[in-house]
């Protein structure tokens, strides 16, 4: 295999990884408060005007003052139905728990029975609750004679995240089975053209069979809030009641029925603001508003997200291996930015969530990473001769100062080889200057093979002069490594010119070993093979000399 065949195959296994991993972090769900964070910032910005086809008809602390203490009688609902009935609305959500039979008496419940087949166009909320601590949830409808007048029934299920924030639901919801809809689609379902078809949200497993005891659910979606809490109009419950509400505002209107006053039911955070809370009558004015007008928002399937982030983070990588990529920074959050102004796009233009926020992790992760790397190139290439691939200058100073001080505390011998490639001008004259790097790079190599050890470091200085360090070694052990450089020398037969036998080139070496103290410096050690390597100049080159400080 050629090096850019491999280098390409390099390249796409990482991109495959960096994908696979996106793949993974996607569906793990690992990125959810950082996702969730960007969702509520965009739909917090994201505000409509509702249409007036729903009216809040609030039980609220004025009516609480009027009408008495709660819960009122039913025969009280009994009349503001057909208060209802007579201003002409499409329906009503009766968001009241009715489970218990009327504590003043049995006639209450059939007044409001009465009242509601009269107007014949009520739907009103299933619950669920355990009989008891730690019993199975049961599911909790109005009593008998309530339910059998209702025109429809549906679930009131809130889903709250971890965060006790409400930014979606499930359409369909029931032990064991999902046949509830939910309220507010219960409720537009008593004029079937009204109803969204087909059904939006994310839907169970077919193969996905949910336990007789089991709240299971189905058509998941993401609500899409008009506003925060008090966009949509409400009037007080004692106002409709005793008339002093215009017939005109009512008519025509789908009409839900709820708690507002303090302290009696719980409210909801939402997406649309920090602290300010929203009662659950709001809610399902809300929801209705969302399934009239088609705004569900229905996040993409997990499978699908995973896909997408894979194969965008898959040419992400591709591109930053890439031998001419340019401005990664630049490049790479623009494309960060472009992954969340996509997923803008999706959820304004096609009503489609897809979480951006793990594409953009796995971004800035991808970038980190190739910047660490870079980063280590860039410091290697730093102490490196780009020519041999030995340590340069700089390297040599500083690991020849390191190993210099580490002897000094331990009290350990090191030694210094100093070599000089003997008549590489002439060489290089000879045979050019192609040859002579050629000659110098084949040279690194037979010095670096026996500075075997970790901390061992060949160098080059520059021209045609090398050095080698090697702590925790003695003369001997530093002439053998001398001598096994000459004897591969030596067979390299490094020859140039022509019919001159003896135009060799070959190499001086010179030693310096000591037990550094305190008064010996870098400077000692290089004067000293500096010394030696001059002998070996003097005595005829192709050999070694060695100097040494004490007995080592």
């Amino acid at each position: 295999m050629t090096p850019s065949a491999l280098s390409r195959l390099m390249r796409g296994g990482a991109a495959l990884l960096a994908g696979g991993l996106a793949a993974l972090l996607t569906v793990s769900g690992a990125t959810w408060r950082l996702d969730d964070f960007l969702y509520d910032l965009h739909l917090s910005h994201w505000t409509y005007a509702p249409d007036d086809d729903v009216v809040i008809v609030a039980i609220d602390d004025r009516s609480l003052n009027e009408i008495g203490q709660w819960p009122w009688p039913r025969d009280i609902h009994a009349q503001m139905l057909d208060r209802l009935g007579y201003a002409g609305v499409r329906g009503v959500a009766l968001d009241l728990v009715l489970a218990e039979a009327d504590r003043s008496g049995d006639e209450h419940d059939r007044a409001l029975a009465t009242a509601m087949r009269r107007l014949g166009r009520v739907a009103l909320p299933v619950t669920t609750a355990p009989l008891r601590q730690n019993a199975p949830p049961v599911e909790v409808l109005p009593t008998p004679v309530i339910a059998t007048a209702a025109t429809t029934l549906g679930h009131t299920d809130i889903e709250l995240d971890a965060e006790g924030t409400t930014r979606g639901m499930y359409l369909k919801a029931g032990l064991g089975e999902s046949r509830w809809p939910a309220l507010a689609l219960a409720l537009i379902g008593l004029e079937p053209a009204s109803v969204p078809n087909p059904l939006p949200g994310l839907r169970r497993p077919a193969d996905e069979h949910g336990s007789p005891y089991q709240w299971t659910r189905d058509n998941y979606v993401r609500i899409r809030f008009a506003g925060p809490p008090g966009t949509f109009g409400q009037v007080s419950y004692s106002d409709v009641l005793n008339g002093e509400v215009p017939a005109d505002l009512l008519r025509g209107r789908w009409v839900v029925i709820g708690v507002t006053a303090t302290g009696l039911v719980p409210s909801y955070l939402t997406p649309m603001s920090d602290d300010l809370r929203m009662h659950g009558a709001e809610y399902q004015a809300n929801v209705i508003e969302m399934l009239l007008h088609d705004r569900a928002i229905v996040p993409l399937r997990p499978l699908w997200q995973a896909l997408l982030a894979a194969a965008m983070l898959f040419a992400v990588v591709l591109l930053m291996l890439h031998p001419r990529f340019q401005r990664p920074l630049l490049t790479l959050g623009a494309t960060a930015l472009a992954t969340a102004a996509g997923s803008v796009l999706l959820l304004r233009l096609g009503n489609v969530w897809f979480p951006p926020a793990t594409t953009i992790v796995m971004i800035a992760l991808a970038y980190l990473a190739w910047l660490i790397g870079h980063l280590r190139h860039w410091r290697r290439e730093a102490n490196l001769d780009t020519l041999t691939q030995l340590g340069n200058r700089r390297r040599f100073d500083h690991v020849l100062q390191r190993e210099l001080s580490s002897a000094r505390r331990t009290r350990a011998p090191m030694s210094l080889a100093l070599i000089d490639v003997d008549f590489f001008k002439a060489y290089n004259d000879s045979e050019g200057h192609r040859a002579g790097d050629k000659l110098l790079r084949q040279i690194a190599q037979i010095i670096a093979s026996h500075a075997r050890r970790p901390r061992d470091l060949a160098a080059r200085f520059g021209g045609d002069e090398f050095a080698v360090i090697l702590p925790d070694t003695h003369v001997e052990g530093a002439a053998r490594v001398a001598d096994a450089i000459l004897a591969d020398m030596r067979n390299l037969d490094a020859r140039y010119g022509e019919g001159a036998a003896d135009q060799r080139v070959s190499l001086s070496i010179g030693l310096y070993t000591c037990v550094p103290g305190i008064h010996t410096h870098v400077r000692t050690l290089f004067d000293g093979a500096d010394a030696a390597l001059y002998r070996a100049k003097e005595n005829g080159r192709d050999r070694r000399e060695a100097g040494r400080l004490g007995e080592v």
